[in-house]
């Protein structure tokens, strides 16, 4: 190989990120030139780096991994783009490809075959992926996997009820569920204490936070899609009176996670 491949790895877990900067910088061919744990510092780093690969999580803070594919879009000299994501929904894999991504891998895959698909872009010849007992696995660290865990299945419900990652309101209305999954009394103060408290950390106004959940459930609402989450597990929806509010919409989904948490306690 001439020349050293230059990459950038985002991913929201630093264990995991840091992980995958120790494997892949042990190799002459590659060089890490960063790591990142948000959208908004990727889109910085790869415009300023200029790396020959991206590896991709998808739920980042402040801008997901699909966010980050949309404004790379267009990008003159785009890099290789690798999505690597805990989430297995044919819709995430889909609408990743379809926005850029060139390969999207599972969370729990090996890194010596990330290594080898790597080297396939630069290569004309690479030698297959060989079955070997010393591989390295990552997945998500001890410290911090139940709340990726509990993003992960969030994911999966919002994306079931056709709220997809590209929707501006999904990352808001995913927060807002966690907030209250771990704090019910914010479902009284949604104006006064829910909105600010989703807005400081992506760094936006409280209406703008209300107007994309309100958007992104009127667009679920009108494709039908909300009648989806009937064939979840523990979900029993009737929505006679209409389309939910945010707040309604809110409480559906977060009481169904604070139930099971009490039937486990």
């Amino acid at each position: 190989m001439n020349k050293q491949i230059r990459i950038v790895i985002a991913d929201d877990n630093a264990d995991i990120g840091n992980l995958v900067k120790e494997y892949l910088g042990s190799d002459s061919d590659f060089k890490v030139v960063g790591v990142t744990k948000n959208g908004v510092e990727t889109l910085e780093l790869v415009k300023s780096e200029k790396p020959d690969v991206l590896l991709l999580d998808i739920i980042m803070p402040e801008l997901d991994g699909l966010g980050v594919l949309e404004a790379l879009k267009n990008l003159p000299d785009k890099p290789i783009i690798i999505v690597y994501s805990a989430i297995s929904h044919d819709k995430v894999t889909n609408t990743a490809i379809t926005l850029g991504a060139d390969y999207y891998m599972v969370k729990g895959i090996d890194l010596k075959h990330l290594r080898n698909r790597i080297k396939s872009y630069f290569e004309e010849k690479h030698e297959a992926v060989e079955s070997d007992d010393s591989m390295i696995h990552f997945g998500q660290t001890q410290e911090g996997s139940a709340k990726r865990d509990l993003a992960t299945e969030l994911s999966a419900i919002l994306q079931e009820a056709g709220i997809l990652p590209h929707i501006k309101g999904y990352s808001y209305l995913r927060e807002a569920i966690i907030e209250v999954i771990d704090n019910v009394e914010l479902l009284s103060a949604v104006t006064k204490e829910l909105y600010p408290n989703i807005a400081s950390k992506f760094n936006t106004t409280s209406s703008r936070v209300e107007r994309a959940i309100r958007h992104s459930i009127e667009v679920s609402w009108n494709r039908g899609q909300l009648e989806n989450l009937n064939s979840i597990s523990g979900f029993n929806v009737n929505f006679e009176k209409g389309k939910p509010t945010n707040s309604e919409f809110i409480a559906l989904i977060s009481d169904k996670f604070r139930l099971r948490q009490t039937s486990e306690d």
